[in-house]
């Protein structure tokens, strides 16, 4: 059971029962009305607004509301007190027994406690990764990487239909650089000394393979053709084989996308795909032809001042209307991506999520807007954008890789530290935010490392159940909650606290899903294994909190349950999170 919706629903209850009676006006709004944890602990369990949203609306003022909300929310049973606090909020105090009784439908709801129905089906498309096919992912790919497959996750375990997509930028110039330099790869395999790799093309070494395979595959018969015959088909054999590596390194972080989208598709047929969206558009009014206005501060060395084909930004909230159409003919990669989101729109998605680099900061409102012009105001993008990744390792700044040329690849780090580390670590900063990673600092086992605290917890749990075995040995663990009467012995203030952590997983999830913010989940985590730990410490201490007690099975049955529920939650969120919970560490 979510209690915050549990609470809100009472409350809403309470609003038209007072609107019944003559004291509230009908018609009221209670949309804005919520049940949230209140700031400060020592003010009570739960806190809600409604007096404060419904105060004006009502032509009444917010204490006298809240005063005659709190008479009726003192009759329920499991309310033990209920505050007005300042202007009007209200504070409630709830029995132990509510909170016993939440733990008990924890349990017996198992792995589907804290699954939510708030997406109601909706179909999703979230975007990530999309890195260009010239080589191996970096870090910062990586971060993406793990953000919008996080992302997915939790959208998914919230209910709703998602798709992971990867939009394969393959039609550009700088797959044709690719191509001389597989090319180069592919004449330093049949025996000539390339010498430098000149400037301008990929230097990586993850190149030399796919030269070879050329070699392996044409003999020399490519050497001497001219380029616009070799290019073609090295070109389309490169990409292949980069998207292979991509597809291999996403799979080492546990990420399977379900549509791999190809860019060179919208070019088939001249472009036919770009064409009908930009005439598309035409047609309603939203292109035209005409001049932009200089940039502010210091032109560009490409700026043109000529009369050019404009989509009409500006009308769905972008800063300046946006070319189309380049001076030689060809399209912009704004068009192109344009007609790419009109294609998400025709395959029946109305919410897309793009998860980007922080350098396309730039893209947001211009792809906002074409969203909104392309579905006539149905659908919606978020744009999620991912700040750098710094490596260090014992403090001091990574070196770049040998094999990648220029930068360290997302399997090294992978291969050094694991999956799990490298999803957890990435979740520990909110997107937006600068993410230092210390290969040292991620791997050693102390509090300070969140990855290692969180997942010690969880097999901390599963080690109480062993040792349980070994005294009960009847019991076989999942164990069936005794019920709320039997979780009477859960009396104890920190036991208290670790049952309202539990309870409050429904809602981060929920609001973690809707703001699209799956570190939440991450933060939460630490949160419930703080708790979790801090139980156990003090057991040390009083022990008659230990959650084993030899001489006494009720109470050792009722701490069992406890312990069950932060297993399972752990591992639910972890799950969401994409990293394994480990039952064990060595």
């Amino acid at each position: 059971m979510d209690v915050f919706g549990d609470f809100t629903g009472r409350v809403v209850a309470a609003v038209e029962a007072l609107t019944d009676e003559g004291f509230l006006p009908a018609g009221l709004d209670t949309s804005r009305v919520v049940v949230e944890p209140p700031r400060d602990a020592s003010h009570g369990d739960l806190a809600t607004n409604a007096a404060m949203v419904l105060a004006k609306p009502a032509g009444m003022k917010p204490r006298d509301i809240a005063e005659k909300l709190a008479d009726r929310l003192t009759a329920f049973e499991d309310v033990v007190s209920v505050d007005v606090a300042g202007p009007g909020f209200v504070n409630l105090s709830l029995s132990d027994g509510y909170w016993q009784a939440q733990l008990d439908a924890l349990v017996r709801a198992g792995g589907d406690f804290g699954r939510s129905q708030v997406g109601a089906g909706e179909k999703v498309n979230v975007e990530f990764v999309s890195a260009n096919p010239t080589g191996p992912m970096h870090v910062g790919h990586c971060r993406g990487a793990v953000f919008g497959d996080a992302l997915a996750g939790l959208l998914q375990f919230a209910g709703f239909d998602v798709t992971r997509e990867y939009y394969i930028n393959d039609a550009g110039s700088q797959v044709d650089t690719l191509a001389r330099s597989a090319f180069l790869r592919y004449r330093e395999a049949l025996g000539e000394d390339i010498g430098e790799v000149p400037e301008g093309l990929y230097p990586g070494d993850y190149l030399v393979p796919v030269g070879k395979a050329l070699a392996d595959q044409f003999g020399s018969s490519l050497k001497d053709k001219p380029e616009t015959e070799w290019l073609p088909v090295v070109r389309d054999i490169t990409i292949d084989a980069m998207m292979a590596m991509i597809r291999a390194d996403l799979e080492a972080l546990g990420i399977q996308h379900e549509v791999f989208f190809s860019e060179r598709s919208l070019m088939a047929d001249n472009g036919s795909a770009v064409a009908a969206t930009i005439e598309d558009l035409r047609q309603r009014g939203l292109i035209y032809e005409g001049r932009l206005p200089p940039p502010k501060g210091q032109l560009p060395e490409d700026w043109e001042d000529r009369e050019q084909t404009l989509f009409r930004a500006t009308e769905f909230g972008d800063d300046v209307d946006r070319p189309l159409i380049k001076s030689d003919g060809s399209y912009t990669y704004f068009a192109s991506d344009i007609a790419y989101h009109r294609d998400k729109y025709e395959r029946g998605f109305r919410s897309m999520i793009d998860v980007l680099g922080a350098d396309h900061g730039g893209y947001v409102k211009r792809m906002q807007a074409a969203v909104k012009a392309v579905s006539g105001g149905e659908a919606s993008l978020d744009v999620k954008l991912c700040q750098l990744v710094k490596l260090f390792r014992g403090g001091q700044p990574v070196k770049m890789s040998k094999r990648s040329g220029d930068f360290v690849t997302l399997r090294e780090v992978v291969d050094e530290v694991g999956r799990d580390v490298v999803r957890f670590i990435m979740l520990t900063r909110k997107n937006d935010a600068p993410l230092d990673f210390d290969f040292e600092k991620v791997t050693e086992q102390s509090k300070d490392n969140p990855v290692f605290y969180v997942q010690y917890a969880h097999a901390r749990a599963h080690s109480v159940f062993r040792n349980a075995s070994e005294i009960y040995s009847d019991l076989a663990f999942p164990i069936a909650s005794p019920g709320a009467d039997g979780l009477s012995a859960l009396a104890d203030p920190a036991e208290l606290a670790l049952i309202k952590t539990l309870a409050a997983f429904p809602r981060v999830v929920e609001t973690a899903a809707l703001v699209h913010e799956p570190h939440r989940i991450a933060f939460y985590l630490h949160e419930l294994a703080s708790a979790f730990h801090g139980l156990w410490n003090r057991g040390k201490d009083l022990p008659q909190l230990r959650f084993i007690n030899a001489e006494d099975r009720a109470s050792t049955l009722a701490r069992l349950t406890l312990v069950q529920a932060v297993a399972m939650v752990l591992s639910s969120g972890l799950g969401i999170l994409g990293v394994e919970p480990l039952e064990e560490m060595r």
